[in-house]
């Protein structure tokens, strides 16, 4: 059920009622499927019932229905993949919060200048964590080695002994990892907190034509093991682009440099097209 906090201009909302508010924005009528949605946006207030979108939306309706730049965050743990992300509007930036097994994200106003702490809030950046490098700061295998260390962890049901023993077993049998890096990537694995990605997306310009710009930056949050930042496969990537033959490359960083990163993915001024 959607709920909203006008104290502070925030809304708990589905993809679905976003779907209805885009649809009355336009001057339609949501189709059938979407019903149920507006009925429990007019029930609460944020659609009349003639369609009429409530004032307080505004800020909110303004950024999805013009953004300058989109930032999604996945992020993949224990519960599976959470999504989130940032709007950055012509006069206001959203930024909206998944949770785990719910349909409905958090939506709240913030301001410009905390975009990249609030990107780092998002996939639970610490400072604390390793900050010098280990002795293997590089892992190549495959996506299907990957795949099968998967399963062999989650075979073991919680049992870390045998979790270990299963999963050295099958990077034994699927890679052409040995000595060293098999146990560094063993303890990665074992020590995986959780998988994210950020990527924006605008308006820019290639080789003078408007263009859809992306970039992207995908990461492994390894707990005692610090960060690692999966180089390959490169993001963004396309749907069918990995198989279980593509390679998996991972280089620890420090969380400064995730940072830095992350910074990184924000384009400039000059990078946004400018429609005056």
């Amino acid at each position: 059920m959607p709920s909203y906090d006008s104290s502070r201009a925030r809304f708990r909302l589905a993809d679905r009622h976003i779907a209805v508010f885009a649809h009355l924005m336009d001057g339609e009528t949501p189709p059938e499927e979407l019903w149920e949605a507006l009925v429990e946006l007019q029930r609460i207030g944020l659609v009349g019932e003639e369609g009429e979108l409530a004032p307080l939306l505004r800020d909110l309706l303004g950024a999805l229905s013009d953004p300058m730049v989109l930032i999604q965050v996945e992020v993949t743990g224990e519960h599976g993949p959470v999504n989130h992300g940032v709007v950055v509007g012509q006069d206001v930036v959203i930024s909206h919060d998944g949770w785990p097994g719910d349909e409905e994200s958090e939506y709240v106003p913030i301001e410009p200048n905390t975009l990249v702490w609030e990107l780092a809030r998002k996939v639970n950046l610490h400072r604390g964590e390793p900050t010098e490098a280990p002795a293997i700061a590089r892992v190549e295998t495959t996506m299907g080695a990957l795949d099968a260390a998967f399963v062999a962890f989650a075979e073991a049901a919680g049992d870390e002994a045998a979790a270990r023993d299963l999963t050295r077993k099958a990077l034994v049998d699927t890679s052409a990892l040995n000595g060293a890096e098999l146990d560094q990537f063993l303890e990665l694995v074992i020590a995986l907190n959780a998988t994210w990605r950020i990527t924006t997306a605008w308006d820019g310009k290639h080789k003078g034509e408007r263009a859809a710009m992306i970039r992207a930056l995908a990461a492994w949050d390894c707990g005692p093991y610090g960060y690692w930042i999966r180089e390959e496969p490169e993001e963004p990537i396309t749907p069918g682009q990995v198989t279980p033959e593509s390679a998996l490359v991972l280089a620890w960083t420090s969380p400064g440099e995730i940072w830095d990163k992350v910074t990184d993915l924000l384009p400039d001024q000059a990078d946004l097209i400018d429609e005056a």
